[in-house]
């Protein structure tokens, strides 16, 4: 009868320790999921209050700078395409791109990329406890739009656009999502 008993018992904590399994990788699924999730672009602007926007009706791109360790995001080719980008997605908010002389408003942009580390914590051990760290390298790029008003000399309008992804080039496929989600949020509304 003890033997039975023993064996009912051994029986129920294989059954424990399974189940402890499976929350503990459930809950690193989970991690996973929202940790790539957290990935995402993260757009920002920033705009003068006191401008009315609707008096600008030229713009002219007057400078971009490429910041990159990385060949493939540090050459002429992507700054090309990102000035068809902004000059794309602004000319379809009804402003003429101007290529010689005054301009309402003056483009420049930064892009550069960097390779950063993130540290994710996961439940490890039996029944979840315990933690176990692992470091995640990804690659960050941020892109600036500023738009200036000539006359004033002043920054009247910046968009920030950050992408991460695990690999520095695969950013540059993302370029032309990050100038339109940018220049999306142009003309500003007011608060």
């Amino acid at each position: 009868m003890s033997q039975l008993f023993n064996l009912e018992f051994a029986r129920k904590q294989v059954r424990r320790s399974d189940a402890g399994l499976l929350q503990g990788l459930a809950l690193l699924f989970l991690g996973l999921l929202f940790a790539q999730g957290a990935r995402a672009q993260k757009i920002t602007m920033e705009f003068d209050q006191t401008i009315d926007f609707s008096k600008y009706k030229t713009f002219a791109i007057r400078d971009g700078q490429l910041n990159s360790r990385n060949p493939a995001l540090n050459s002429p080719l992507v700054k090309k395409q990102i000035e068809a980008d902004i000059q794309h997605d602004l000319t379809a908010k009804g402003l003429t791109l101007v290529t010689s002389g005054p301009s309402d408003l003056n483009v420049r942009y930064t892009f550069g990329a960097a390779r950063k580390t993130e540290i994710e914590a996961y439940p490890a051990g039996w029944y979840g406890f315990g933690t176990r760290y692992v470091r995640v390298p990804y690659a960050e790029g941020t892109m600036v739009i500023d738009l200036r008003d000539p006359g004033t000399r002043s920054l009247v309008w910046r968009a920030i656009a950050a992408q991460e992804k695990s690999d520095a080039t695969k950013i540059q496929g993302k370029l032309d999502d990050m100038v339109k989600k940018s220049i999306d949020k142009f003309p500003p509304k007011k608060k």
